[in-house]
């Protein structure tokens, strides 16, 4: 199959690996030549690693290489059966790039977004052929994170979304289906990771460090909130935030944080600007977490129940599958277990009990159990047992 790849930055370039190591034809494209020479360059030092260890053989290398051209030209996608766009979150600049798009390739072609939080049917509602829209959303590094969330659009027809299962599948990722919705799976089922860590530090409960630890070393998580917001930059945390928040008509369960916020304003992205939630400044050191395990265990439940209610309620509402609701956190975000089936181990009546136990000292929505929790609970029913 001959794939287009629409944009050469780090998503850009790290999709047209996939497919290129996965044996396909692969034209990237991007307005701006720096762009290319430095994916083209980048590519490189990735493959030249991969054979100092032993992955790839030189052979191998010179292949995969040879299978990517690189054009400031979006005609040269003309050939293309699949096109992946990796650009901007403007829906304007979408708008405009899907429709030059198809009057340049066949109309068998599929034309899809890598988008994490836009509409793929408003993505697609400019083509005059919308059922060939779809969104595939890779994870970063694209190489590396097995996660692929795939979304039809209403538009989107049957065959699109087999040929684009299958092609996912073919490239060994493992592709996850959701509904078309804010947030998609991930990264709406992960929000109270953040949210509820930041309104644990609000309330004076515990401070970074503390909550940090206690999803790390109590959890099983990889990274604590703060060190994973650092990580991925508070300036683009917080959009996304804001995003999900107000797509879903500002409901009170995805309510943005002003410490966030003024984080993001202070400039304090993160790791990228050398301050953060945490001072990355050389010869700093970060502050040591209260280790108290009533405490810490106290942080992890309560997130864990505010993530485990997100989790039901994508499955409630349709979303996906509670099968690749799983799937998605544990490939998407390394989570230590699948949400539901870490629901299904502390009992849902436990997960329930605590829930409506933050519900009636707060009286905040947020805290709100879902109903299919209850319907569960209620008929004594388990997500996989």
């Amino acid at each position: 199959m001959k794939v287009g790849v629409l944009g050469a930055g780090t998503m850009g370039a790290g999709i047209a690996q996939v497919a290129a190591q996965n044996n396909c034809e692969v034209v990237l494209v991007d307005l701006s030549q720096d762009m290319l020479t430095k994916a083209e360059n980048n590519l490189d030092k990735v493959l030249s690693r991969l054979v100092e260890k032993g992955t790839l053989s030189e052979d191998d290398k010179i292949n995969i290489q040879g299978r990517i051209s690189y054009s400031t030209d979006v005609r040269d996608f003309k050939s293309s059966a699949l096109i992946i766009e990796a650009i901007v979150e403007n829906l304007d600049v979408k708008h405009k790039v899907f429709a030059d798009l198809e009057s340049i390739v066949s109309n068998e072609c599929i034309l899809a977004s890598n988008t994490s939080s836009l509409s793929i049917a408003s993505i697609g509602s400019v083509l005059k052929n919308p059922s060939r829209v779809i969104g595939i959303h890779f994870f970063n590094p694209a190489p590396l994170m097995p996660l692929v969330e795939i979304i039809p659009a209403v538009q989107t027809s049957e065959e699109t979304l087999a040929t684009t299962k299958a092609l996912i599948s073919n490239w060994k990722k493992v592709g996850v289906i959701c509904k078309d919705t804010p947030g998609f799976i991930v990264n709406r089922v992960a929000r109270p990771f953040y949210g509820e860590a930041l309104r644990i530090y609000e309330e004076g409960i515990a401070d970074f460090a503390t909550i940090d630890w206690a999803m790390t070393s109590i959890g099983g998580f990889r990274m604590g909130p703060f060190t994973l917001m650092d990580y991925i930059g508070n300036d683009v945390n917080y959009a996304v935030t804001e995003s999900v928040f107000a797509s879903f008509y500002f409901d009170p369960r995805f309510k943005p944080s002003f410490t966030q916020k003024r984080h993001k304003e202070a400039g304090f992205y993160g790791k990228k600007t050398g301050r953060g939630y945490y001072n990355y400044a050389e010869g700093v050191e970060l502050p040591k977490p209260t280790e108290q395990k009533e405490l810490g265990e106290k942080i992890f439940n309560r997130i864990l129940v505010m993530l485990i209610n997100e989790a039901i309620d994508a499955v409630f509402l349709n979303v996906a599958t509670k099968e690749d609701v799983d799937l998605a956190m544990t490939n998407g975000v390394n989570y230590p277990k699948g949400l539901l089936k870490w629901a299904d181990e502390i009992g849902l009546k436990n997960v329930l009990s605590q829930l409506e136990e933050l519900f009636e000292e707060y009286g905040e929505d947020r805290y709100r159990p879902n109903p299919l929790l209850r319907r569960m609970v209620k008929n004594n029913q388990h997500f996989f047992n």
